[in-house]
């Protein structure tokens, strides 16, 4: 059965002074880019958790086959989005993939392998990109999990589990993962 992804996009890219899912790269938004490379790696179905700057979101970005889930509390935190993400997802789903729309090197060959290593694993552990020494979204979580995903609170976002967890996690290294969207001066690094 598929892995579902949510694709968090509600922030209010505050420090960039934009909205950062709405930047171009490459012919495409960031969002747009980010979700099309969730379909790509079959993952599915998509789910997009908007919040700030929803309307100009929808009425500019391309999320063919979507489910856009509105995350009415996105000021409250990144945590609320991950929430608002798994009421989305079937009952029946093995795990699900988590992964944000600022880092524009992502591929859906990278989402792929972290797919397959959920696979391989039977469903059991967590897989997480690893990218500068840390380990991070994009990142597939077990259904186990989910509870823990559920707890977190504010802005404290999937990396803390991934992090904290004396549990089993698979790690798979994403070439570029370090660089995102979040200052203006980050904008030079898009090529």
């Amino acid at each position: 059965m598929p892995v579902p992804a949510i694709v968090l996009a509600a922030g209010s890219s505050r420090r960039l002074g934009r909205p950062k899912q709405l930047v171009e790269y490459r012919g495409e938004s960031l969002l747009t880019r980010a979700a099309r490379a969730a379909t790509e790696s079959g993952a599915s179905p998509l789910i997009v958790v908007l919040g700030a700057y929803a309307e100009e979101i929808r009425a500019s970005t391309r999320l063919k086959g979507a489910t856009i889930v509105m995350n009415e509390t996105w000021e409250q935190g990144i945590a609320n989005s991950i929430r608002a993400g798994l009421r989305e997802v079937d009952a029946s789903a093995s795990g699900v993939l988590i992964l944000g729309c600022d880092q524009p090197r992502l591929t859906a060959a990278h989402l792929r392998s972290l797919l397959s290593a959920f696979e391989a694993r039977d469903a059991k552990s967590m897989v997480a990109s690893v990218y500068a020494g840390i380990r991070g979204i994009p990142a597939v979580f077990p259904r186990g999990d989910f509870g823990c995903l559920k707890e977190l609170e504010g802005d404290k976002g999937a990396r803390t589990i991934l992090g904290d967890t004396g549990g089993d996690v698979v790690e798979v290294k994403f070439e570029g993962g370090e660089i995102d969207i979040d200052w203006p001066k980050d904008l030079a690094q898009l090529d």
